[in-house]
């Protein structure tokens, strides 16, 4: 969802189109279906279960379930009437809501935005708070799909212990430029780790009787212009990429629905893309959930009916009411045909009937606030990522009598990424949150966030520097007077410097750079004493001017909820790190297929509805080759490599083969060589004749030292074969692969070659 701007209409001859029918007062939540309805038997298959409900449905029964209002009692349009008081008054803060059908006992679907816990950013109410998770890119990070699932889980819990039932959840964009501003909501560049992540999240979420999404569906990969642009790219490089991220998070996940995005794909809106909508997800997918829009992402009633789109969503952010009188008109002039309308409806209701949103009626409840927390902590421990360790000056335990922990903030807390996503954590104190610009908007005794408002998780690194060193001595310094900084830096034993990066939903950044002073801050720490040890809180890959100073440096992303613990118990050796990079880290953005980014710069229009032109094309000439493939195509040297990740211990790995057949498998040895118990992320990657190395799987083991693990992974035939577009075949070419094992894209341990028959594969 995006930030929230209220649109009014531009010219009168609109006001026709913007006006909606009085809608009647609904409930929130629907009624006990009646006594014994044939719909409510559980041995009966979703499909079927919508069928028998869908029967008793009339024709305004079955409108209402395609077009959604907005449940924010922020906005008061004068075109748009507001939704009934009934809605505000229960759901005042939600994305989004469609009435039930209380007659039938069709509960309402009751929407909320998501990604990182569940998203309460833009009011803050007493008691309005939850749990923080990590940012995706770290989740995808720690390599550990069991991890992932448990995180999906533990916000599904918090999601119906709220009071809703639907998440805006499931980011499966691929990470194309370092810069996009929403990538920390992602899971990375590679399809094969970014599909198997979100897709076991949306599992962990819909197992809690909750209907996820997986969005933002397709090619929304940068957010200047995202209204805007079309992404341009052929369909042999997106099927190979994007779009077979999707493929597999949807495989894993089923989600309950699919959300297109803003931008265009080759010219064509994606929420009227026939080939997107219909020829892909329908129809070689065979996807049988429902489609729903971004917010003000609908531009059209027929197009987007017939293409593909089964629901608008909150249609108050759209151009004209699509969904509501412009759906009705459509059908009963043909345009939009009465079997199309039933098919759209009964995906909705299929969806609902499969994720247990009638069997298992919404009661809200308090959070179960330790154990979420603790999910949020393992899963920050496990993804964030160790990139240096010069001199084994990490871990501390028992090096450091003063410590100095300088910059970002680091004695509030930690940061977090902004837009619709963003989380009131627990524990949070609104005194303790820093303005871009702007002002906290108080109104009849709620407070509403800005979306430039750096909001940080608690607790504050210093206090669990402080917990963890015990007889050490920890003074701050926030690092804005540099000279300052660099002198408690040469009277400590260590200096721990916090670096941020804020990045948030509907901007990028236009560089790889630190922002502000953060880089000349390292610096000058690092100058004063070798002993430096950089933490970096960051949405997206960055630059490091100053890395050969300093002794080590810490990826922690946006690690969420106590995430200031976790970084803590690492840097004092608590917990071995195992994270490896989910991105790759250019050294500049010379080496981006796009140095700079398309749109910027240019002057756009005010509002993303006014006309809605194609200002500029986004063409992705890299194709396919997202991430590390582009660097070994153009053999470029990162600064890290996807993949990338150091341990306080030693891995070694052997015993490689490999066996053909219809599901390839490769299998090795594991052992840990160092001192220390840690977890090795073991990566298999194939090279087709001809192409580039792919990540084919891997396995995250953990061992004892000394310890070892015999290992196989099963090889997804799709990921070594190309698509060919004339048959509409994934083919698997004959020839030598060479199979490599490493613990990274660029760090190879051995090798060994799989012959393979030619083979198809149907989408």
């Amino acid at each position: 969802m995006p930030h929230v701007v209220v649109r009014t209409c531009v010219a009168a001859l609109l006001v026709a189109a913007c006006v909606a029918p009085p809608m009647r007062a609904q409930a929130p939540v629907s009624s006990v279906p009646p006594v014994n309805a044939p719909w409510m038997n559980q041995d009966l298959s979703p499909d079927q279960r919508a069928d028998l409900v869908q029967a008793q449905m009339t024709p305004d029964e079955e409108f209402t379930l395609v077009r959604g209002y907005l449940g924010l009692d922020e906005i008061q349009n004068p075109i748009f009437p507001r939704p009934p008081k009934v809605i505000i008054d229960a759901f005042p803060h939600s994305a989004g809501y469609i009435p039930g059908i209380p007659r039938l006992g069709i509960p309402a679907q009751l929407e909320t935005d998501a990604s990182l816990g569940v998203a309460n950013g833009r009011h803050m109410r007493p008691g309005d708070q939850a749990t923080a998770l990590p940012a995706s890119l770290l989740t995808a990070s720690a390599w550990n799909p069991d991890l992932a699932y448990d995180a999906g889980a533990m916000l599904g819990r918090e999601v119906r212990a709220k009071g809703f039932n639907v998440l805006l959840n499931g980011g499966v964009d691929l990470e194309r430029d370092p810069r996009n501003g929403r990538n920390f909501e992602y899971a990375g560049e590679d399809p094969l780790l970014a599909g198997t992540i979100a897709g076991e999240v949306i599992r962990g979420v819909q197992d809690q009787h909750v209907i996820s999404t997986a969005k933002h569906y397709a090619m929304n990969d940068q957010e200047i212009g995202r209204d805007w642009l079309s992404a341009n790219i052929d369909e042999k490089s997106m099927r190979e990429s994007d779009l077979l991220a999707f493929e597999i998070a949807i495989e894993r996940g089923r989600p309950g629905s699919i959300m297109c995005a803003y931008n265009r794909v080759n010219g064509v809106y994606a929420c009227e893309n026939d080939f997107l909508l219909n020829k892909v997800l329908k129809g070689d997918w065979q996807f049988p959930g429902y489609v729903m829009s971004d917010w003000g992402a609908d531009h059209s009633t027929v197009e987007a009916a017939n293409n593909g789109l089964d629901q608008e969503s909150a249609y108050i952010f759209d151009n004209a009411d699509y969904f509501g009188a412009g759906l009705r008109k459509a059908v009963a002039d043909g345009k939009v045909s009465e079997a199309r309308l039933h098919d759209m409806v009964h995906r909705i209701l299929r969806s609902m009937f499969a994720h247990g949103l009638f069997d298992y009626p919404l009661s809200r409840k308090p959070l179960d606030v330790k154990a979420d927390g603790d999910v949020a902590q393992r899963a920050a421990e496990e993804g964030i990522t160790l990139l240096k360790n010069d001199r084994e000056l990490l871990p501390l335990t028992g090096k450091a009598r003063r410590i100095a922990v300088i910059g970002a903030n680091a004695d509030i807390g930690v940061l977090s990424g902004g837009g619709s996503s963003q989380v009131i954590p627990i524990g949070n104190d609104p005194s303790q949150e820093v303005l871009l610009g702007g002002a906290v908007v108080v109104r009849e005794g709620k407070a509403r966030i800005p979306l430039d408002r750096m909001i940080y998780d608690p607790p504050s690194p210093l206090s669990a520097i402080k917990a963890e060193s015990r007889n050490a001595r920890v003074r701050f310094d926030d690092g804005g007077d540099i000279q300052q900084a660099a002198r408690l830096a040469k009277a400590s034993d260590v200096a721990v410097v916090f670096v941020q990066q804020w990045q948030a939903e509907g901007t990028d950044m236009l560089g790889l750079n630190l922002p502000g002073d953060q880089d000349a801050l390292v610096s000058a720490v690092a100058a004063a004493n070798p002993h430096t040890i950089v933490v970096l809180e960051n949405g997206g890959p960055v630059v490091m001017p100053w890395l050969s100073q300093v002794g080590a440096v810490l990826e922690a992303w946006y690690p969420g909820q106590r995430g200031a613990a976790a970084i803590a118990r690492i840097l004092f050796g608590k917990v071995n790190p195992s994270g490896h990079l989910a991105a790759t880290f250019p050294q500049s953005v010379d080496q981006l297929p796009r140095p700079v980014i398309p749109g910027a710069g240019l002057e756009q229009p005010p509002q993303r509805w006014a006309g809605t032109p194609n200002l500029f094309d986004v063409n992705y000439t890299e194709g396919a080759n997202v991430g590390y493939k582009w660097f070994a195509v153009r053999k470029l040297r990162p600064l890290f490599p996807f993949g990338f990740g150091l341990s306080y211990t030693t891995f070694g790995y052997g015993n490689l083969s490999a066996s053909p057949g219809s599901a390839p498998t490769v299998t090795f040895d594991v052992r840990n060589t160092g001192q220390r118990a840690g977890k090795a992320v073991a990566q298999v990657y194939a090279t087709p004749p001809g192409a580039v190395a792919r990540l084919m799987g891997w396995s995250k083991i953990d061992l004892k030292p000394g310890a070892s693990k015999h290992v196989t992974v099963t090889l997804d035939p799709r990921l070594l074969a190309s698509f060919d577009t004339a048959a509409h075949v994934w083919r698997v070419a004959a020839g030598d692969y060479t199979i490599s094992l490493g613990d990274s894209a660029t760090s190879i341990s051995s090798t060994t070659m799989l012959h393979l028959d030619e083979s198809t594969i149907r989408p």
